[in-house]
């Protein structure tokens, strides 16, 4: 078979942008999407159809800031704030990625006891041990590209779509007027808290981070970069590469959202099933509704998800605290060259790991993280349109007025859903 040199080119351009986005349907994400399809049905398919807009222009300002400032969100952010908002904002980040890690490892261990059996704490720590090796001992190259393979674990939802019996009109008529569907019993506050966790768990800080530093990585690789980088036509291509980059992985990464939401309300929704608290209980839940075939790929998709985005909440975290406190970072260097950076991974992933072995509620785990997402990233957004508008920090290639509106609009949108929750909390 030829190769198709258009397409060989598109996908090397592919990169930080569609691992970014393939990451955000991480198994908490799921579980998510999968409580908002089966408590609301469609009426929440609004937020995801809002949010791609807002999340192209925030994570296009992320990999921007990286790419011209050769610095990640972490050191950048403290250029602009007091030190002691940014090490706030730091640890905050890093309490909420090593929830999602215990969120998203004991998610995986479940799919694989219900699709193997056996005992579910020996996946747990399997998993987790694979996150850690996976990131101290691959390298970099190596570790993109197994990244970018695993994107394709998201299609096991385009699948289970194509696999149940969608009413299409319904689902446009309650997202385009989610007013028209309200579940009987829920409440203001359980509604905006809904909203939130599904903002917070698309548009979330540790994307931020982990796209900019990956642009970070990219240009320690190339030594030409920084004398390039204000040559017109350098900057041109470059900013054109991340711009299509982030566009496929957010609308890819959306579209995935909306096929877990569509097929939970499908099949859940409809079967009075409204009460999810794990993906590998929607996945479960599907197997009597949506049959065997379903459930394995909904189940498969938490698996593979799941290997993409652990490494990638935990190698935000050590990207943000290792920046904020200079050390050495990237997966590019060996672990002896940068061991704070490598042991900020393990700690996350190993913490991770055994949070997931206990007995917490999972759904208030999840939601809990995703609202700390959603509200840390409010400010976060605020110090990334500053530093991006800046002509000290970034010289001449400022954000443009029309990427300031998005990125003004989905700051704005996520502090008018904060507040809306807590408004309606008391």
């Amino acid at each position: 078979m030829m190769s198709n040199p258009r397409l060989n080119e598109f996908a090397r351009r592919l990169g930080p942008g569609l691992i970014t986005g393939a990451a955000d349907d991480d198994p908490s994400g799921i579980a998510t999407y999968s409580q908002a399809g089966s408590q609301f049905r469609f009426g929440l398919a609004w937020t995801l159809l809002l949010t791609t807009p807002l999340m192209i222009g925030i994570q296009m300002l992320s990999a921007r800031i990286g790419w011209v400032t050769g610095e990640g969100l972490g050191a950048n952010i403290g250029k602009m704030c007091p030190r002691w908002l940014t090490l706030l904002l730091i640890g905050l980040l890093v309490v909420a990625n090593t929830i999602n890690i215990a969120a998203d490892i004991g998610a995986m261990g479940e799919a694989l006891r219900l699709l193997a059996g056996g005992p579910q704490v020996l996946y747990i720590v399997g998993f987790g041990a694979v996150s850690i090796a996976g990131q101290v001992y691959f390298s970099y190259e190596r570790s993109v590209r197994i990244l970018k393979w695993l994107t394709f674990a998201l299609f096991s939802y385009v699948a289970v779509i194509l696999s149940v019996s969608v009413p299409w009109k319904q689902v446009i008529r309650e997202g385009a007027t989610p007013w028209a569907y309200f579940p009987p019993g829920v409440t203001p506050n359980e509604y905006a808290s809904m909203v939130v966790a599904v903002l917070g768990t698309t548009i979330s800080p540790y994307l931020f981070f982990w796209q900019a530093a990956q642009e970070v990585e990219d240009n320690h690789r190339r030594p030409e970069a920084a004398k390039l980088r204000l040559h017109p036509e350098y900057a041109a291509e470059h900013l054109g590469r991340i711009k299509q980059d982030t566009y496929v992985g957010m609308i890819l990464s959306n579209v995935i959202a909306m096929c877990i939401v569509i097929a939970t309300a499908v099949t859940l929704n409809q079967q009075g099933i409204t009460d999810i608290q794990t993906s590998s209980q929607a996945a479960e839940a599907l197997r009597p509704v949506a049959g065997e075939f379903a459930f394995a790929l909904f189940a498969l998709g938490i698996i593979g998800t799941g290997l993409l985005a652990v490494p990638v909440l935990a190698g935000s975290a050590a990207y943000a605290v290792s920046e904020v406190f200079g050390w050495k970072s990237g997966l590019s260097h060996g672990f002896r060259e940068a061991r704070g950076f490598y042991s900020i991974i393990i700690v996350a992933t190993v913490i991770g790991t055994l949070m997931s072995t206990l007995e917490v509620d999972p759904i208030k785990a999840l939601v809990w993280s995703a609202v700390v997402n959603g509200v840390i990233s409010v400010p976060i957004m605020v110090v990334m349109m500053w530093v991006g508008q800046s002509e000290r920090i970034m010289g001449t290639l400022t954000i443009t007025w029309r990427h300031r509106f998005f990125g003004w609009a989905a700051t704005g949108v996520m502090a008018l859903a904060v507040a809306f929750m807590l408004l309606t909390s008391f």
